[in-house]
């Protein structure tokens, strides 16, 4: 028997299918566009999200036609919801989480509600990213899709219901929605009230790692599954990852480096403090009975890499075209190997943890005719990390130590960048065999449930390392005194980027 982990994103799914040990036997992917058809807004089309995943589900299961999937895990991105019609149409496209149409609803709503309240019951401070503003926007500007809609799904959901399921959510994506109360595990009453939506209208929540129902009959077939394959919640890609990265227990954290930069660790209560309020960290669940954890991140992330690419690396492009070779590799093989005395506010997409700010733009500070086109790469490689250590930094003021970094994404296989971020953080980074962590855990909730082991009993078979990346202690103290000056950065060009009066409006 074997297990699949679909892993639903902003821009692709994938499916891997692995066997009883853990060990991968398929791999397949498809994309599907962004679209941004006005700015500030940002749509997946949900047919055909729903036409990718059951295309790399059937492609995989093709693949092992002599070790059939028992059981199916899915991990999903959090917040985009889709509006579904009581006959099952799609009444419009998925709000991803970039997509800021309900900017101007977030701070009214919120206070009137109450901030602190909120964070409370749900774990989560606001931002027009979460699904219960991009809710409050459909019904106050599309009345009628609102009303039209019977459900309203998250991919993981809609997935479901797409293989013939009575679809449930799990506990983590549920919390990305700011309308579960992660406490009680139930859909918050009073936050439903406000927003004037049924729970009726949405899908049952379940904690990770439950059994949704049985594929069977045609569907089966057609996707190439066991007859009655289990269909397992699987959650949030953030902590599915972080299983995958076999993280199971306080003091460890994923790292996942890719478009968005994310350390997503576990901890065994949930933690409110007036700390993570401030600074927007949240509380919701893990993929583990009895667990929580929150997500730091950095929303520009790997963008600067991609930004670099094209703005400074013609040169690496074109070999990278003649060559076949890795365009990243190249371009990180020109980066110097000693710390830079440069400084860069890494906010060349609003800010993500732990400010949450959209106006305040990025900065390369330090500049001379004497730099060079590899210090500035590495520059932009140490402000997001020094960005993800002030995150750290805050989680360890309220208790939530983190010791060692798991390394996932496709930044976790370059020795250079792991060894930087290593030292920036100056703990520990484990880079793994198996990267597409979203995959593998969410095909490990999907092992457990049909065997009845414990995910974390799993890890030690299926999570395999291969390298541990320590600090170097002479750069690690470079970057321990340097963290001191980059948090005064973020003050610093706010205060000078605050929009001047115009004398004429006077």
């Amino acid at each position: 028997m074997s297990y699949l982990g679909l892993d639903i994103g902003t821009t692709g799914c994938k499916a891997g299918i692995f066997d009883a040990e853990g060990r991968p036997l398929a791999f397949a992917y498809r994309e599907y566009p962004l679209l941004t058809p006005e700015r500030g807004w940002a749509e997946i089309d949900s047919e055909k999200v729903c036409e990718a995943s059951l295309a790399v589900i059937r492609e995989t299961a093709g693949r092992c036609p002599h070790d059939p999937v028992a059981a199916l895990g899915i991990s999903s991105q959090g917040e985009a919801f889709t509006p579904i019609a009581a006959d099952g149409r799609v009444l419009g496209n998925a709000m991803v989480s970039s997509d800021s149409r309900a900017e101007a609803i977030v701070d009214v709503w919120s206070r009137q509600f109450g901030q602190r309240r909120l964070y409370e019951i749900t774990g989560h401070t606001p931002h027009p990213m979460f699904t219960v503003y991009k809710l409050l926007w459909i019904r106050d500007h599309r009345p009628d899709v609102w009303h039209q809609a019977a459900k309203f799904y998250c991919f993981e959901e809609l997935l479901q219901s797409r293989l013939g399921l009575e679809p449930a959510i799990s506990w983590p994506l549920a919390g990305r929605t700011m309308m579960f109360n992660v406490r009680s595990h139930q859909w918050e009453g009073e936050v439903l009230q406000a927003v004037g939506l049924d729970s009726s209208r949405l899908a049952r929540p379940v904690r990770s790692g439950s059994v949704v129902g049985a594929v069977s009959g045609q569907m089966a077939e057609d996707l190439g599954l066991a007859e009655g394959a289990l269909a397992v919640a699987g959650g949030h890609d953030q902590p599915c990852g972080a299983l995958g990265a076999g993280i199971v227990e306080p003091g460890r954290a994923m790292y996942a480096t890719g478009t968005v930069e994310c350390i997503c660790p576990a901890f065994d209560r949930p933690v409110f403090s007036d700390d993570l309020f401030r600074h927007n960290l949240c509380t919701y669940d893990y993929t583990l009975p009895g667990m929580y954890t929150t997500v730091a991140f950095s929303l520009t992330g790997g963008n600067l890499l991609r930004w670099f690419r094209d703005q400074w690396a013609q040169r690496e492009l074109a070999e990278a075209a003649r060559t076949g070779a890795d365009i990243y590799d190249l371009i990180l093989a020109a980066m110097p190997a000693e710390p830079t005395d440069l400084f860069v506010l890494p906010y060349f997409t609003p800010s993500g943890t732990p400010y949450f700010d959209s106006r305040v733009p990025g900065a390369i500070l330090g500049l001379r005719l004497t730099t060079t086109r590899g210090q500035v790469l590495r520059a932009l490689l140490e402000g997001v990390a020094l960005e993800m250590r002030l995150n750290v930094d805050i989680l360890e003021r309220s208790g939530l130590v983190i010791q060692e970094f798991r390394a996932i994404g496709g930044g976790a296989k370059n020795p250079a960048l792991t060894q930087l971020k290593a030292d920036v953080l100056g703990r520990p980074i484990t880079t793994l065999a198996v990267p597409e962590a979203g995959c593998l855990g969410a095909a490990m909730l999907a092992c457990a449930a049909h065997s009845r082991a414990k995910p974390q009993d799993l890890v030690s078979t299926w999570v395999k390392v291969t390298s541990v990346v320590e600090p170097d202690p002479r750069r690690a103290q470079y970057y321990a005194d340097r963290f001191a000056q980059y948090k005064l950065l973020y003050p610093a060009i706010r205060q000078l980027t605050a929009p001047v009066a115009n004398p004429d409006d006077q």
